[in-house]
């Protein structure tokens, strides 16, 4: 790891990500610019997106709603390429492990992992992908929070959990409480 991934190739990874994201998001944001807004200028949602806009919006959207879609199907097709290409990668090395317990080991991290880039674009797909969003703002408010708050908030479990200091700590607290409820019972 350490050999490919130098402080060069970080920063290369890291511009391109961004210019990937600003060429995105170019387009949406350039006919978002256009819209205009009759009557409200509250947004129904958590957080600032795309179908909440067109929602309020008096404008004829149609054209706007395909771009969104079709940016989010580029950035869903060549994102998830990468992300499969590098866990059939991954996959190639483990099964290359002479130890049985190595490769059960190397799995379970990968599968942890897993569930949490399924969240992920399941609820992108969901939110994204639907022609129809602009009419179902309210079901992806709740969407969105699978996103914005749980997919980071299974993080730490997943990191975490795996180390066995943090699971002897944990199974130590436990003990502590139920001696703890023991005593006062």
């Amino acid at each position: 790891y350490v050999t490919i991934m130098s402080s060069r190739v970080c920063k290369k990874l890291v511009f391109c990500c961004w210019l990937s994201g600003l060429l995105i998001i170019i387009s949406p944001l350039s006919l978002g610019l256009t819209l205009t807004f009759c009557d409200s200028n509250v947004i129904d949602h958590f957080l600032c997106d795309a179908s909440p806009l067109l929602k309020i919006s008096c404008s004829d959207t149609r054209f706007m709603e395909k771009t969104v879609l079709t940016c989010a199907v580029l950035t869903l097709i060549l994102t998830l390429v990468c992300v499969v290409l590098s866990y059939a990668y991954i996959i190639k090395t483990i099964l290359r492990f002479p130890s049985v317990q190595q490769r059960k080991r190397a799995f379970s991290t990968c599968s942890s992992h897993m569930i949490v880039v399924s969240i992920t674009y399941g609820t992108c797909m969901f939110i994204y992908m639907n022609p129809t969003a602009k009419e179902e703002v309210t079901i992806n408010k709740v969407v969105a929070l699978l996103i914005s708050s749980i997919s980071p908030m299974l993080n730490p479990f997943i990191y975490t959990l795996r180390n066995k200091q943090v699971k002897n700590a944990f199974k130590d607290s436990i003990k502590r409480m139920a001696s703890f409820l023991k005593k006062y019972n």
